[in-house]
């Protein structure tokens, strides 16, 4: 399997493994209420407010990703740059949970823009 599948995957698991510091602060905020995990999501403040949206941010680029990996794969862009930028992607995203969590809004705007040029790039590779 190409390396920019496993970069699929391994955007796919970075959603959920960044579910960790959401439950970590559900706890901290009086224990995880699995009646209304969303509700008491919706309720945290400071890292934990930080910890949801940057889990919720990476459902919302996941999509757009995966299509542009596909896209550029089944159109026969060059593999090397298919993989360079998925890899970039994956990499922009965990340093963008990162820097949320430790409330570096600059950098963390900054580094959603690689991940959203690498996407970006892969949707146009196709025509380099």
């Amino acid at each position: 399997m190409p390396l920019h599948f496993w970069c699929i995957v391994a955007a796919w698991i970075l959603i959920y493994l960044t579910k960790g510091p959401v439950a970590l602060a559900m706890q901290r905020a009086g224990g995880y209420d699995n009646h209304d995990p969303r509700g008491q999501q919706a309720r945290l403040t400071g890292w934990g407010a930080r910890a949801t949206a940057a889990h919720l941010n990476g459902f919302e680029t996941f999509a757009p990703f995966a299509a542009a990996v596909l896209v550029a794969h089944l159109s026969g862009a060059r593999p090397d740059l298919v993989d360079g930028l998925a890899v970039t992607f994956v990499v922009s995203r965990a340093a963008y949970v990162g820097c949320y969590l430790a409330d570096l809004a600059s950098l963390r705007s900054l580094v959603w823009t690689v991940g959203w040029l690498a996407t970006l790039g892969l949707f146009l590779s196709p025509m380099v």
